[in-house]
């Protein structure tokens, strides 16, 4: 996920504002999952405290957040004055990242208020979950991401 990541940057980083912004909160996503999924009770590390965990739930929400309430819908909208096949490749992903959305958003409800530690037990299995799910959230952003991109470089 981290070379996704880079390469990303490496792609589409300085061209905008909006784009920026979008891959930093990733970042911090994927640095604070890496934190976490370290301390995940898998029989070898000692369990994450309880801050740490409402800590990568916040981070994890809103990105979720601002994916879905800035960024998106600023991409539809681009890609509805650039035509047909712009605003269906965006009709198409967009279902599929609000598939993702919900996993996410499930995993928050789970975890963000930890009164029941042996929940914890369950933690090493749903950051595994977690890890493909935001994989999988990240190549369909991608896709907005280039087509953002090369909305803003083409002339309207």
């Amino acid at each position: 996920m981290f070379t996704q990541l880079e390469q990303a940057k490496e792609k589409w980083g300085g061209t905008s504002d909006v784009i920026d912004r979008w891959l930093a909160t990733r970042q911090q996503v994927l640095v604070s999952y890496c934190k976490l999924a370290t301390h995940a009770p898998n029989g070898r590390s000692p369990l994450p405290e309880a801050a740490q965990l409402e800590n990568f739930c916040a981070i994890l929400l809103d990105y979720v957040s601002a994916g879905h309430f800035e960024i998106f819908e600023q991409v539809v909208s681009r890609c509805e004055k650039r035509g047909d096949e712009s605003l269906a490749l965006a009709n198409r992903v967009y279902p599929k990242i609000t598939d993702t959305t919900q996993f996410i958003l499930d995993f928050n409800d789970k975890y963000q208020d930890l009164e029941d530690e042996d929940r914890l037990l369950e933690l090493d299995g749903d950051l595994s979950s977690l890890g493909e799910v935001l994989e999988q959230r990240f190549e369909l952003e991608d896709k907005l991401i280039a087509t953002l991109h090369q909305h803003q470089s083409q002339p309207a």
